[in-house]
């Protein structure tokens, strides 16, 4: 159950990140951004939260937030969205700031529940 709260909070936190930053910035449609929350959540949520950041720092992990936001969402935008790269990429480096700032915080709150991160760490 406590994955599934965890899923929710990181969900509505990266779907209004880049809906601000995506929908609003640079006119990217809704289905464009939840087909980049989903996919964007599922992969840095096993791989961020779970497996990197209880081995590294919150700093650490993080960055390797930001770095994936911005391939996921260079990749996952040009194949849904226009072809010209460089705009996903432009698009990604500064939704994947602000996800990043709100992974910051996000560690955090996984940092509290050990239970999250207990069947990884075997």
């Amino acid at each position: 159950m406590e994955h599934v709260k965890a899923l929710a909070i990181k969900g509505l936190m990266t779907i209004v990140g880049l809906y601000l930053v995506l929908g609003l910035g640079f006119d990217v449609s809704f289905l464009t951004i939840l087909a980049i929350t989903v996919v964007l959540g599922a992969i840095s949520y096993v791989f961020g939260d779970l497996l990197l950041f209880p081995k590294t720092t919150n700093m650490v992990a993080t960055t390797a937030d930001v770095g994936l936001a911005i391939i996921i969402i260079a990749i996952v935008g040009s194949m849904m969205g226009s072809p010209d790269q460089s705009s996903w990429i432009s698009a990604g480096v500064l939704a994947g700031i602000v996800l990043g700032a709100g992974e910051f915080f996000f560690h955090s709150y996984m940092a509290k529940k050990p239970e999250l991160r207990a069947s990884f760490n075997h």
